[in-house]
């Protein structure tokens, strides 16, 4: 166990939630810090707890209303024992290459591989964060797009069905270097970067319909702080950056490696991990649900120094989150960007 009370292996973890009524004390606790309140009354106190339950059940004393523990979360009305959710989502925050849905079913014994796919989806709705704040600041953003998806075949040269994914990464100085950079020495962080001196922060990433400058100033002026540095490439779809209060840094690359990693090394290597991680773990996804996958990159990437908080984050995120439909799941509508 870490300082903080959180479980940093797999024995700890079973001894921390050996059962479904340790799960839910867990949850309890997440919603109610100061003890129980009923939603319907607002009475608080010791409520009634059903001894032939897992204690999922509250019973208000004062009004008789029953309130489940998880009523209004990613795991209403699911039929799946709480220690396979909170097992679940151990492996998605804790293990790097993160799983696929066969892995995550495997793994947990889940018998059909449909229930795990909307398990694995309905953990990724609780990684969104509505109230998410903006990046940059005091720290210059390098924004950049890609393309992900495979060559069609069959279709002709040069035709293909990529998705458009745009991305802003913070640059941010490491600890053992702020006096140099701050002595003067900027040619760390201008021109090309030492892998020592800088390391990527916070990422964002959204799936768009296109390069057009309506949708990558959209996508900036909604996840960059104001007046902070903006580094892009030449494309005229960045052109109204600095009308839009932004300290624009364009540079025409060509494509050129050393240009490239001397003006956008960290965005282009966040891209390339992207995929790697895309084609390797999940074997590629549909277009329709790319947005969930971004999603959970990004999550377990803003939170990669603390895998154990990026555990308790998602479990506390899943409680404030509404579980998607079945037909949202399937038709990708309930997915938003995530923090």
């Amino acid at each position: 166990m870490d300082p903080r009370g959180f479980p940093i292996s797999l024995p700890d973890f079973q001894r921390v939630f050996p059962n479904d009524a340790a799960c839910a004390a867990y949850l309890e606790k997440l919603r109610w810090p100061d003890g129980f309140a009923c939603p319907k009354c607002g009475k608080t106190g010791e409520p009634y707890r059903f001894p032939k339950r897992t204690s999922a059940v509250l019973r208000c004393r004062g009004c008789q209303t029953n309130t489940s523990l998880t009523a209004g979360t990613v795991m209403q009305a699911s039929h799946m024992p709480l220690s396979l959710w909170f097992w679940g989502a151990y492996l998605v925050t804790t293990q790097t290459p993160g799983q696929s849905a066969l892995q995550f079913q495997r793994q947990l014994g889940i018998g059909r591989y449909e229930t795990a796919f909307q398990t694995l989806h309905k953990l990724r709705a609780g990684m969104v964060r509505p109230d998410r704040d903006a990046i940059g600041g005091h720290y210059p953003v390098e924004v950049d797009e890609t393309l992900v998806g495979g060559r069609t075949r069959g279709e002709g040269r040069g035709v293909h069905h990529k998705a458009t994914v745009v991305g802003a990464v913070e640059v941010r100085p490491r600890r053992d270097n702020k006096d140099r950079t701050a002595g003067g020495n900027q040619k760390q962080l201008a021109g090309k970067q030492c892998k020592r001196a800088v390391y990527a922060g916070r990422l964002r990433l959204r799936l768009v319909s296109g390069r057009g400058d309506e949708v990558l100033c959209a996508f900036v002026t909604e996840n960059v702080t104001k007046g902070s540095v903006v580094r892009t490439d030449g494309w005229h779809g960045y052109d109204d950056l600095a009308k839009l209060g932004y300290d624009h840094d364009a540079a025409v690359l060509d494509g050129a490696p050393e240009k490239i990693e001397a003006h956008l090394p960290t965005i282009r290597r966040v891209f390339s991990n992207l995929k790697t991680w895309l084609s390797g773990t999940h074997h590629g996804v549909s277009q329709q649900h790319l947005q969930a996958y971004l999603n959970e990159y990004v999550f377990r990437f803003n939170r990669r120094f603390y895998p154990m908080t990026a555990f308790h984050s998602v479990l506390g995120l899943v409680v404030r989150a509404v579980s998607p439909t079945y037909e949202e799941l399937y038709s990708g509508k309930w997915i938003h960007p995530a923090t």
